[in-house]
């Protein structure tokens, strides 16, 4: 059990980190082509999609990623808990 949680933890943080290079390269000039964007998006795409139909924009903000990040961070200290 304690394998399985170790690996939730683990792949918590790694798409934690895609999600904030996601939104790091939201503000660069590079196409959605790119194969580094698009890995990165078919990663995170899955967390982020059903977010952004609960969460609203505020103008031109899109707080999505940090609701995910928060949320997979949340789910890797309980995993880290053993809970």
């Amino acid at each position: 059990m304690n394998i399985v949680l170790n690996f939730i933890g683990i792949l918590c943080n790694i798409l934690s980190f895609a999600i904030f290079v996601r939104a790091l390269l939201s503000w660069l000039p590079i196409g959605a082509n790119n194969p580094l964007v698009s890995i990165i998006y078919q990663m995170t795409e899955p967390i982020m999609a059903p977010l952004r139909r609960i969460i609203p924009r505020i103008g031109m903000m899109d707080l999505t990623p940090i609701v995910a990040i928060v949320l997979l961070q949340f789910i890797a200290t309980f995993a880290a808990r053993g809970i």
